[in-house]
């Protein structure tokens, strides 16, 4: 038998090596946990500090393990063996591979591998286990409900941009589009179709908080998501900053103190990818400078928060019909980037901050934004133009050698209602008279 100095090498346990002194219970639970996430092994013959302890071994030794592996757990698995020498002492090495199938059980008990220990999985935990293993989505089961529950209206408006957008060409009546997309089984909705088109009793709460304990004003939504989504981003602007940029001659650029496709983009993943298993709300915090988006569950799969930091993960989606509807609609570019799109976003914004992290049942992800320093000048805290305002503005700009005569003639005011009108727009800083009185000219100022 050949010295195998390799485990010398990988000797501290890891999410895929088990280290244990001999043969137990826990050699099992560590089978089962591996088996029911990346696969791994167990060495046994090393104590978990990596001290060289060795085992008595013989074929039925073995063998006995074996049996004992496959009696305690459901469906039975059954390890590789290996036994190797190590300072001239056996160990043994059981290897076990992911089982397609899953969750495993040791005794009716079911664990997974976190890191470098072995995790009891919780009921909702077991539910998703088998829904990721068996690649069923939990929002295509079917519920109780009445087909006569859906909004006709919102279908005939979804079934409309779906077809505006060219991804999939929808031809028939209503209901059948909706049995080819799955959102109906067995003649009943599924709990995508009402999430989409009906009465769900989920709730998504948004407030615009002064600071954690002082809350200005607050919504909560129960609406279909499609109506919910565009209700909530009106809400959010309301209660985000809004400024304006001039550049030259051209009309005025909105700039939103957060960029309105982050935004959007992380509404998105809170409805998509939240855990409809739980009764706890979506909820939105706006603060001064940071806006916090709160979802019920954490990160669906064997993904983890650095895989999301890094732009080449795989996404694991937990509701699969509302990610393809709301892809189909042109909401969702491609199925697992939002969170590279919101990094290459961020790049072109360097007064903003992102960050992602899960705290206990929730995943929170919150953008913060930091001032820009003006230390010489004021910063502008009013830059709503009234209806004539922007008229004579956008005349001023397009023309910029006009006159107050000119202008006075172009609006039917008087020359010093005009002059009253230029005096705003310069002291709102969004004008400059450039020259002198016959040769001068306007220009916008950013």
């Amino acid at each position: 038998m050949q010295e195998d100095n390799k485990y010398l090498q990988e000797i501290k346990e890891s999410k895929e090596l088990e280290l244990k002194s001999s043969f137990g219970k826990e050699v099992i639970i560590s089978l089962v946990a591996f088996a029911n996430s990346i696969g791994g092994k167990v060495v046994i013959g090393i104590s978990n500090n990596g001290e060289i302890l060795g085992v008595k071994l013989t074929d039925e030794t073995v063998q006995k393990y074996i049996n004992e592996i496959k009696v305690s757990t459901y469906p039975q698995i059954i390890p590789k063996t290996k036994v190797i020498t190590i300072r001239r002492k056996k160990i043994l090495v059981l290897q076990i591979d992911e089982y397609p199938v899953k969750p495993v059980s040791y005794k009716n008990r079911y664990y997974k591998r976190v890191e470098n220990r072995n995790h009891l999985l919780s009921l909702d935990e077991i539910v998703n286990l088998q829904q990721e293993s068996l690649n069923i989505s939990y929002d295509s089961y079917p519920l109780d409900e009445k087909l006569s529950n859906l909004d006709i209206k919102l279908i005939e408006r979804f079934i409309s941009t779906i077809n505006s957008k060219g991804r999939f060409k929808l031809q028939d009546d209503l209901f059948t589009n909706l049995i080819k997309m799955k959102l109906i089984k067995n003649d009943r909705p599924t709990l995508a179709s009402m999430l989409l088109f009906g009465e769900h009793g989920f709730s998504l709460h948004i407030g615009r908080f002064k600071n954690d304990d002082n809350i200005i004003d607050d919504l909560l939504l129960k609406n279909p998501l499609l109506i919910a989504l565009e209700e909530a981003m009106l809400f959010i602007k309301k209660h985000i900053n809004l400024s304006y940029e001039f550049k030259g001659e051209l009309a005025r650029e909105e700039k939103w103190q957060y960029p309105l496709n982050i935004i959007r983009e992380l509404l998105l993943n809170a409805v998509v990818h939240r855990d409809y298993k739980s009764s706890s709300d979506i909820i939105i915090k706006i603060f001064d400078t940071k806006i916090v988006f709160i979802n019920p569950g954490n990160i669906y799969g064997n993904l983890k928060i650095k895989d999301l930091e890094s732009d080449n993960y795989i996404s694991s989606i937990r509701n699969k019909l509302l990610a393809e509807a709301f892809y189909l609609t042109g909401d969702i570019e491609k199925y697992g980037t939002g969170f590279i799109r919101i990094r290459e976003i961020l790049k072109e914004n360097l007064n903003l901050d992102f960050k992602i992290l899960e705290k206990g049942d929730f995943f929170v992800a919150e953008l913060s934004f930091t001032p820009k320093k003006t230390p010489k000048k004021t910063p502008k805290k009013d830059l709503l133009l009234t209806n004539l305002e922007n008229k004579i503005l956008s005349q001023v700009l397009k023309n910029r050698n006009l006159t107050i005569k000119e202008i006075a003639e172009k609006n039917n005011i008087s020359k010093y209602t005009v002059a009253e009108y230029l005096n705003r727009l310069k002291k709102k800083e969004v004008l400059v008279r450039r020259g002198g009185r016959k040769t001068g000219f306007w220009e916008g100022k950013s």
